[in-house]
C-alpha cells in the first residue's frame, strides 16, 4: 500500500487512542464494521472518500483535521529517514 494509506491508518488509530477507546467503539460510533476498522487502520485497504467521512465525523474531526494529521505523520517519517540516512553516513 502507498505511505498516505498507510499513515491515514495511522492518524485514524491515534485519534481513537486519545479517546480511549476501541475499534469496537469506533465501528459503531461510524457505522462501519470493527474488522474493517482494523484493516483501515493497519493501511491494508483504501478506504473511500464516504469511509473517511464516517470516521472523522466518529472521531470529532473535521476530514481535512483527518488528513492533516496523514501529513505530521508523513513528516514524522521523513525526518525518520533523513535522520537515519545522516547516522548511516
Amino acid at each position: 500500500m502507498t505511505a498516505l494509506v498507510e499513515s491515514f491508518g495511522l492518524a485514524v488509530r491515534q485519534l481513537r487512542e486519545a479517546k480511549d477507546w476501541s475499534q469496537e467503539q469506533l465501528a459503531e460510533r461510524s457505522q462501519l464494521n470493527r474488522s474493517y476498522v482494523g484493516e483501515v487502520e493497519r493501511g491494508r485497504v483504501i478506504p473511500s472518500i464516504v469511509t473517511a467521512q464516517k470516521l472523522a465525523f466518529a472521531l470529532e474531526v473535521n476530514i481535512a483535521g483527518l488528513f492533516a494529521q496523514c501529513e505530521v505523520i508523513e513528516q514524522q517519517r521523513t525526518i525518520k529517514r533523513i535522520n537515519l540516512a545522516a547516522i548511516a553516513s
